[in-house]
């Protein structure tokens, strides 16, 4: 059975829940989520876990979130371990590469992805992250509007507009 080690961070945003393997970061809440949804999502994802408390990937990651909400941190640098299908996967991987500051369109993913009229699938997939902010889905926009944020569009523009101030302070 595998250990799931869990930890949770208080950031400008709100409380965020996380949950790493041995190998990497597997979830990141948003603040709309609560612990309860949490733990329900992690015997969804892994029926035969035992959890734990934390561990060091997850102490890493409460930091670097903290530095991110603050303006200073524009890269992760964080071992993830996603979960998915290889095409949730391929998306999620191309997300992952959207720069700091920037958007991309959901169309330009599925392109980059090998996939070019698959752009709903790619929102499908963005939908699935469980590992946002760190997977930067809030970067994935539609060709005509904002397009859609499980944490809602409120949160969406006000985590893009936190990076688009500090990008002076980081370069």
């Amino acid at each position: 059975m595998p250990n799931i080690y869990t930890y949770s961070v208080v950031t400008k945003i709100g409380e965020l829940f996380m949950a790493a393997s041995e190998n990497g970061l597997t979830h990141v809440t948003l603040p709309s989520t609560t612990q309860k949804e949490f733990q329900a999502e992690l015997e969804s994802d892994f029926p035969n876990a035992i959890l734990q408390k934390e561990n060091k990937i997850l102490k890493e990651t409460a930091s670097q979130l903290e530095q991110y909400f603050e303006g200073k941190l524009s890269k992760f640098t964080i071992p993830l371990d996603i979960q998915g299908t290889a095409f949730q996967k391929k998306v999620l991987s191309k997300v992952a590469r959207i720069k700091y500051g920037s958007t991309k369109t959901y169309g330009q993913i599925a392109k980059e992805a090998g996939s070019p009229k698959a752009y709903q699938a790619v929102g499908s997939a963005n939908a699935k992250n469980r590992i946002p902010i760190i997977i930067p889905c809030h970067r994935v926009v539609a060709s005509n509007s904002i397009g859609g944020y499980a944490g809602g569009l409120e949160l969406k523009m006000k985590i893009l507009q936190l990076e688009k101030n500090s990008l002076h302070k980081l370069k």
